[in-house]
This record gives C-alpha cells, sequence and structure tokens, in this order.
C-alpha cells in the first residue's frame, strides 16, 4: 500500500507542475490559467488526502502492534 500511495502522490505532484506551466501570471483568473488553478487545487487536496490516509494506516499498524 505504501508504494501504490507513493506512486499516487508522485503522479499528483507531477500534475501540479504541469498546471504551474500552463498558468498566464498576466492574465490569472482567465482562460486555461483558471483551469490550471483548479488543477493545482485539486492535485493539492490529492496530495493532502494520501498523506492523511498514509498517516491513518501507520496509526492502525502501531495500535495492532500494541
Amino acid at each position: 500500500m505504501k508504494i501504490f500511495t507513493s506512486v499516487l502522490v508522485v503522479i499528483a505532484l507531477a500534475l501540479i507542475i504541469f498546471n504551474i506551466t500552463l498558468l498566464d501570471f498576466d492574465h490569472l483568473l482567465e482562460g486555461n490559467s483558471v483551469v490550471a488553478l483548479i488543477g493545482i487545487a485539486a492535485s493539492l487536496c490529492a496530495v493532502f488526502i494520501l498523506l492523511i490516509f498514509r498517516m491513518s494506516k501507520m496509526i492502525e499498524e502501531k495500535s495492532k502492534n500494541h
């Protein structure tokens, strides 16, 4: 499960980098820049959810061992 979540985090980070390249800083709230901002926000949410999931699995393993 660690490998799967790590791969998903890497993919989400790659999507963030890709969407940053699509941003037009002169017209940030127009056209493709809005789509890129939404993509960045969604990818950040995915990263946080995956990190929370990984932390919960670590806590679950530690509670099982005790």
